[in-house]
């Protein structure tokens, strides 16, 4: 069966800098999975947000999405009060919105995994009290 791959901000970001510290762990790890990696615009505003503040060009970004590299395939409309419930609930963390959009894709996704680099995704639960099961470094 394919992974599924669910993608967070900093292996987006790491991927993309080369002068980012998780840069080499980032392309093993994206050379291990098949095409597409699943994300939601959240993570793009970010990644575009934090590679333009960096000095580098953000247009790589859409251009992954554009080559089917990277997939949009969560919309917040559709769950607005879940995801509102979600932060919420982990507003002690906190929570961003991106964040709790990628808990509820990984809910749509069965057998899927996140791509992070962020420890938060320890804490978070899916379906309430699941474990996510998370591709990070160390």
């Amino acid at each position: 069966m394919k992974r599924r791959v669910v993608l967070d901000t900093g292996p987006l970001v790491a991927f993309l800098d080369r002068r980012d510290r998780f840069h080499g762990w980032s392309v093993a790890q994206w050379g291990e999975v098949e095409p597409p990696l699943f994300t939601c615009e959240s993570v793009l505003s970010e990644a575009c947000y934090l590679l333009a503040s960096s000095g580098l060009e953000s247009a790589s970004v859409p251009e992954l999405v554009a080559r089917g590299v990277v997939a949009l395939t969560y919309r917040v409309d559709g769950d607005a009060e879940l995801l509102a419930k979600l932060m919420k609930k982990y507003a002690r963390v906190p929570m961003s919105l991106a964040d709790a959009c990628l808990v509820r894709m990984i809910e749509g996704l069965p057998q899927s995994e996140i791509m992070t680099l962020d420890s938060d995704f320890r804490i978070y639960r899916k379906h309430g009290r699941r474990i996510i099961r998370a591709i990070m470094p160390g």
